[in-house]
């Protein structure tokens, strides 16, 4: 017999609220439905195994029909099915008759107090369908019911003719939406949302034995790490993120206490050392799709991985795309942080050849983690290595263990040991020749996170140590003890060089080649990149020039008359900038008027 009722809430006030509020994205529907689908045969198969239905040899599946002439998709499982009155409760009440109170008290709340109390996830496919229809058969043996609704305010449901156990969704998608009626579109969402879902999905089932599913039921992840092959976990990644470059390593979480958590995070090649890409974890609760890079699970620094993440433990709304505030989102979070730390810190002690191999493609994201997340850094910092001028890898620990690294007029005092660094191996060259002839090291700090991690470092062990510019002084170990001031030189210097932010100094080098060095405060220059990164203007720094009074060059100005000494002085200047920093157009065509001149007096 078939019966009508009354939905107790005009659909104007609802459905524009499950629209809004309740999802994202349209696409999601699929997701809710063959979810769903899932869950009941899930649930059938648990009452198998307890001995309260039988299992016949059919597979168990979903299947997912796209008819574009009919302008319907269907969604069928073989799970426990329902009764009629379990679709009255299940399908009707919980989510109509509830929805008064619902809208009550949640109007002003933005949507966010929805989460978990009412049976709302069906209703998405009204997002997409201007009708729909469901047919059901329990396994209790009771009458099959057909159930239908446009969404608005009535709905009815009678018997109907299936025969086979479980439940068929048909939704009669609306002209507005037709992209729902392409089956390669239909595909794609089952990729995106339902590629782990523990059961076969197939669209445009046919029967004929060369049926193929669209998803992966044990995906690598739920296996246990012993029994994965470098192989296997290769393909996996490709397969899943569609990079075809190698990960360099990866980390497989497998846990069950306190939590249930599987998943693999992989350590993607760096394509470019100056950015920081941005990569994809998804996330899954139990083999089902959620959303990528939830930052209440996956910390901030960790979305520069890529990875797989299934934990059937975090606690979820109806629409399965926010995560509800919970203790134990967090514990999850810390616990995936450690596990990737732990791995760095095993690889570091065991195979430190391969771990400084791989350095250059996870030293942005260890920094940038470092930065993000005390607990990581506390847990990494004595792994961070740097690659030094000469081409060796050492850590902090390290690099203070070495005679050469400290300055020759440092003493064992207090204050914090100085570290000199490079970021320009090419620019700085001139500075790097004179620290390897005196056996001086610095370490390369070339990426664009450097300055930060730094800044950060010192932050963190301000009585320990401190980080130089290789070009932001002179370290004592490059001059002459006998070296002393020379008035006449830089009076020279001053008047020859038309620059007011311009220091001269003059000082005895050790390495009589080079006839000046312009050097730049430490901290007036890092103010100065802070200020650019912030959208200021470099300006015009202080800087100083240091001239080299060993050099033969300067030497011999004395000995000049005044217009050569003004030439010589000015372009000595020159070819000093030109070594500390990459000449502006101006100073490039003032430098290279001094090149022609001198070359044209040559060849006179």
């Amino acid at each position: 017999m078939k019966r009508e009722g009354n939905i107790k809430i005009s659909s104007e006030n609802m459905m524009p609220i499950i629209k809004k509020w309740l999802y994202s994205d349209k696409d999601i529907f699929l997701r809710e439905i063959v979810a769903n689908g899932v869950d009941a045969i899930t649930k059938y198969k648990k009452l198998v195994n307890m001995g309260e239905a039988s299992e016949n040899s059919e597979e168990y599946c979903v299947k997912i029909y796209v008819d574009k002439k009919a302008k319907t998709l269907t969604v069928e499982d073989n799970g426990l099915g329902m009764t009629a009155d379990e679709v009255e409760n299940y399908i009707t009440q919980i989510a109509f008759s509830g929805a008064s109170d619902f809208l009550k008290k949640y109007e002003n709340a933005g949507g966010e107090g929805i989460i978990g109390h009412f049976g709302l996830g069906f209703y998405s496919v009204y997002m997409v369908s201007e009708n729909v229809e469901i047919f059901t058969k329990s396994y209790k043996n009771e009458p099959a019911v057909h159930w239908e609704s446009d969404g608005n305010a009535t709905y009815s449901i009678e018997e109907c003719d299936k025969d086979s156990r479980g439940t068929k969704i048909v939704l009669h998608i609306s002209d507005n939406e037709k992209e729902f009626l392409e089956e390669n579109t239909i595909k794609n969402l089952v990729r995106k949302y339902c590629s782990f879902m523990p059961y076969n999905v197939y669209v445009n089932y046919k029967g004929d034995g060369k049926d193929e599913p669209l998803n992966s039921t044990t995906p690598l992840y739920a296996k246990n790490p012993k029994d994965c092959s470098d192989e296997e976990y290769k393909k996996f990644y490709t397969d899943t993120f569609m990079d075809y470059n190698d990960p360099i390593f990866w980390v497989h979480l497998n846990m069950d206490y306190p939590f249930r958590l599987k998943g693999i995070l992989y350590f993607p090649k760096v394509r470019n050392k100056l950015e920081l890409e941005r990569g994809k974890v998804k996330l899954y609760c139990n083999q089902v799709f959620i959303a990528d890079n939830i930052k209440e699970v996956i910390p901030e620094f960790l979305m520069l991985l890529n990875g797989v993440i299934d934990c059937p433990d975090i606690p979820l709304n109806v629409s399965r795309s926010f995560l509800q505030n919970d203790k134990q989102v967090q514990k999850i979070s810390k616990h995936i942080t450690k596990k990737v730390a732990d791995k760095l810190t095993s690889l570091f002690k065991t195979d430190r050849e391969k771990f400084e191999q791989c350095w250059e493609d996870v030293a942005n994201f260890v920094k940038f983690g470092c930065i993000k997340d005390n607990d990581f850094y506390e847990k990494v910092k004595d792994i961070i290595i740097y690659k030094d001028i000469n081409g060796k890898f050492s850590n902090f620990a390290e690099l203070l263990g070495k005679d050469n690294q400290q300055s020759a007029d440092a003493q064992d005092t207090p204050k914090p040991q100085t570290i000199y660094y490079v970021s320009d191996e090419q620019q700085q060259a001139q500075y790097i020749k004179l620290f390897k002839d005196q056996e001086l090291n610095a370490i390369l700090c070339d990426n664009f996170i450097d300055p930060h991690f730094l800044s950060y470092i010192e932050y963190k062990t301000p009585d320990k140590l401190k980080f130089v510019r290789i070009d932001a002084d002179i370290d004592s170990a490059l001059k002459s003890e006998d070296g002393v001031e020379d008035s006449v030189i830089i009076d020279i210097f001053k008047t020859a060089v038309s620059d007011d932010k311009l220091t001269v100094k003059t000082d005895k080098l050790k390495n009589t080649d080079i006839p000046a060095m312009i050097v730049m405060d430490e901290y007036m220059r890092r103010y100065s990149e802070m200020g650019q990164l912030y959208g200021m203007s470099e300006g015009d720094l202080n800087k100083t020039i240091i001239i080299n009074t060993a050099n033969p060059i300067i030497e011999q100005l004395k000995n000049l008359d005044l217009e050569k000494q003004k030439f010589a002085a000015n372009y000595v200047y020159y070819l000093a900038l030109s070594s500390f920093k990459k000449l502006s157009v101006e100073e490039q065509d003032i430098f290279q008027k001094n090149c022609i001149e001198l070359l044209n007096n040559y060849i006179k």
